[in-house]
């Protein structure tokens, strides 16, 4: 069933920009759910569904469930009701922070959204709480914070050019390690499996680091900015960027970390 609850987003999100690098972006997803060892979940829920591709993968791995996904981004849900299947597949606007189920879930999968929430760690109980008794939840976060790509974009929007309107605008720690995720849930009564993988992905075209960011970690700045600022900002940014991802004949490395975890609900924590 879908649920149009929406509360203010830091960013306008562009489903196109974001898809644009959608093969490398849906590789943690589909080791992620490798890891999760359900063999019939009747509900499952994907919190942060963006344009709904990868929710989609969802239904096929496992045909006979339910499945709902939540965006809070009412462009990405737009994109994503595109891959509907009535009784079986559907999507909402609902941010993470506020999700509720409406009945028991089997599994929770959260990719690639949680560092967008302050709060995600305090959700945990609740999250916990909705699962059934052999429950999972299981979600990807990108761990590159300390990269080039996220360092130069912080160093920019604190700079004295842009302080007043873009300072705090990028958090420079948003997420645990493994182990810290490990240790949480485990306290909170689940068997996890916690774990790290940089990949060294080469992507090509012009600048394609900064058309990586433009569809993510760019989106606060692009937003916050007027269309003129933004172009100065992002002319800014992409020198840096070349300075610290220079091209190769084979195309530009660009190493991405990011931190999985899959959390078993157990019945004796």
């Amino acid at each position: 069933m879908s649920r149009d609850v929406r509360r203010p987003h830091a960013a306008v999100w562009d489903p196109e920009q974001y898809g644009a690098f959608g093969g490398e972006r849906g590789r943690a997803f589909f080791e992620l759910i490798a890891h999760v060892g359900l063999e019939r979940p009747a509900y499952a829920v994907d919190l942060g569904c963006g344009s709904g591709e990868l929710t989609a993968a969802l239904a096929a791995r496992w045909p006979d469930a339910v499945i709902d996904g939540y965006d809070s981004s009412l462009e990405m849900v737009q994109a994503a009701r595109a891959h509907e299947i009535p009784g079986r597949l559907a999507f909402g606007v609902w941010d993470v922070a506020d999700w509720r189920p409406e009945r028991p879930v089997d599994l929770i999968v959260a990719n690639a959204v949680l560092h967008w929430v302050p709060e995600h760690v305090e959700l945990f109980p609740r999250w916990l709480d909705a699962l059934t008794g052999s429950g999972v939840l299981a979600f990807q976060v990108p761990g590159n914070f300390d990269a080039p790509s996220h360092v130069l974009l912080r160093d920019l929007c604190e700079s004295p050019r842009w302080r007043d309107r873009l300072g705090g605008i990028v958090r420079p720690d948003p997420v645990l390690g493994p182990a810290g995720y490990l240790d949480v849930l485990t306290r909170l009564g689940c068997h996890v499996d916690a774990w790290e993988t940089t990949y060294a992905q080469v992507l090509q075209g012009d600048d394609p680091v900064l058309e990586w960011v433009k569809g993510t970690a760019l989106r606060p700045v692009l937003t916050a900015l007027n269309p003129s600022d933004a172009a100065e900002f992002v002319g800014a940014y992409r020198e840096r960027l070349r300075g610290a991802y220079p091209p190769s004949s084979y195309g530009t490395v660009f190493p991405f970390r990011r931190i999985f975890v899959v959390a078993a609900k157990r019945a004796d924590p």
